[in-house]
């Protein structure tokens, strides 16, 4: 079974090379690829040095662009699993093996690395689990079903969705809406207990989660998702 790491990267250079050196220190039945969002550090430039497997992005796509650009990377070369993970050093690679084996023996279409199971580890800001439980209500209301870190960017994707979101990937809330677009499919999701670590540098790609207006969109965001999802539902019944 051949399964890959998706790594997206923007001005990540304070950690990308503790973060392969991770994965082939714990997860050496995977392969990986650095997605470099035209990053402005150093970080291409580490990539390169060390001989890591990357492809450089020669414009900014933001954070769902270059997942994206991942999954199609992970089809076009037939991986049967496709697993997200952020370069930051936020993500442990010791659970990539476990994340992978439920994904298979469960027979689902993705499993989410959950800081909110056993909370153990780096919870983030008071701020932001906040936010994140009001998203994760409203992705209740809209789908029926409860994940509780729907931030989280530590994902394991199966086959099928894996083409999917090669297609169709969301590009402004793309954690949120990846989990809503999955189980308006019908997909089967379910979260696995992480430890996760602060980031070891750069900065957040979803700092925004403080705001007020960050709140506003990607709420309007999923309920939107929900509605879609839903109409398309009932024409086809």
């Amino acid at each position: 079974m051949k399964k890959l790491i998706i790594i997206p990267a923007y001005n990540e250079e304070d950690a990308i090379a503790h973060t392969v050196a991770r994965i082939r220190e714990k997860a050496p039945d995977f392969d990986y690829v650095i997605i470099n969002d035209c990053s402005t550090d150093r970080t291409l430039a580490i990539c390169r040095e060390n001989g890591f497997h990357v492809v450089n992005l020669p414009i900014n796509l933001g954070i769902g662009g270059a997942v994206q650009t991942g999954y199609r990377y992970a089809l076009e070369n037939g991986y049967d699993i496709a697993v997200q993970m952020d370069g930051d050093g936020q993500h442990d690679a010791a659970y990539l093996g476990e994340m992978a084996r439920v994904l298979e023996e469960e027979k689902l279409n993705m499993v989410i690395g959950s800081r909110f199971i056993e909370k153990e580890g780096f919870q983030s800001s008071a701020a932001r689990r906040m936010g994140i439980r009001w998203i994760s209500g409203l992705i209740r209301i809209g789908t029926g079903r409860t994940i509780r870190d729907v931030t989280s960017g530590f994902r394991a994707c199966g086959p099928v969705l894996t083409a999917y979101f090669a297609q169709n990937y969301a590009q402004d809330y793309p954690e949120p809406e990846a989990i809503v677009t999955a189980l308006g499919q019908g997909m089967r999701v379910c979260e696995v207990p992480v430890r996760m670590n602060e980031r070891q540098g750069g900065v957040s790609s979803i700092r925004a989660l403080k705001s007020l207006h960050y709140m506003i969109k990607v709420s309007l965001a999923i309920l939107l998702d929900s509605f879609r999802l839903g109409s398309r539902k009932e024409k086809k019944a």
